[in-house]
């Protein structure tokens, strides 16, 4: 079992920045990826960043591209999302979220992130 604790997000203008952060304890050298998405209100949970857990590469959505950064990996617990440059269109829930398998298979309880035009 992976366990995952969530904290930053909140309120922030347009153009602003914050980061979140995931601390995971439990069987952690089982995970080989970790990640985060987000649910905005009336829309369906979206990816959002992903990084490898050995450390190095990641991905994100073109949604977010220059403007997030995932960063950690199991020697630099916990996981971090800098977000930058925030947009309204940013505002959901953000949910970190585990993969040992082929599948995300452990999540957050979820940030509030609203950004005010």
């Amino acid at each position: 079992q992976v366990q995952l604790v969530q904290s930053g997000g909140g309120l922030v203008q347009a153009g602003g920045s914050l980061r979140l952060s995931c601390a995971a304890s439990g069987r952690t050298s089982r995970i080989y990826t970790m990640g985060w998405f987000r649910q905005a209100p009336g829309k369906e949970r979206e990816f959002v960043a992903a990084i490898s857990w050995s450390g190095g590469s990641t991905t994100y959505a073109d949604s977010v591209k220059g403007r997030f950064t995932i960063s950690g990996d199991n020697a630099k617990n916990p996981m971090y999302l800098q977000m930058n440059s925030l947009k309204p269109e940013d505002t959901a829930v953000y949910y970190c979220t585990a993969k040992l398998t082929s599948s995300y298979d452990f999540w957050g309880q979820g940030t509030q992130v609203t950004v005010s035009s």
